[in-house]
């Protein structure tokens, strides 16, 4: 009986155990300063006009219904194929029924990544309806393409 006890005190103890502390993974050095955040006079102009006019093109498409496709020269082959009549009419239905008319882009920030030399442009998307916050995210790689572009909405920021 007593060791009957015992076990269950043990069995008690040994079940009471914490969790070990989850282990927070720190990114080295060197990935850290791979990304630097532009000045947005400091990108290069062309790259800075590839992006605006690829980034006001897709969105018009919302307002007029009408996708011209981008070239071989004004894109990558995965954002061409990506970008399909059928994604973007998806895409437009759903912005265009929450926010409305498409309006214009406003530059945020510019990020050149070293590593892959790549640079980031970030626009606030300004519709009809300022319920929900949309941004542009355009990538223009080594070569002047673009090599990805999306959209996303912004969370609203608590008060």
């Amino acid at each position: 009986m007593r060791r009957i006890v015992l076990f269950c005190c043990v069995l008690l103890i040994v079940s009471c155990k914490s969790k070990k502390p989850a282990v927070v993974y720190k990114k080295p050095a060197t990935e850290i300063t791979n990304i630097t955040l532009l000045k947005l006079t400091d990108a290069e102009i062309v790259k800075k006009k590839r992006a605006d006019d690829l980034g006001t093109r897709l969105l018009e498409t919302c307002n007029v219904s009408r996708f011209r496709g981008f070239s071989s020269n004004e894109a990558t082959d995965k954002v061409r194929q990506n970008a399909t009549k059928e994604k973007i009419s998806n895409v437009c239905q759903k912005i265009n029924q929450r926010n409305g008319r498409f309006r214009g882009i406003d530059i945020v920030e510019i990020t050149y990544n070293k590593k892959t030399d790549e640079y980031l442009f970030r626009y606030s998307i300004d519709y009809e309806k300022k319920l929900y916050k949309r941004e542009l995210f355009v990538t223009i790689n080594a070569e002047n393409k673009v090599s990805a572009i999306s959209t996303k909405e912004v969370p609203a920021k608590p008060l």
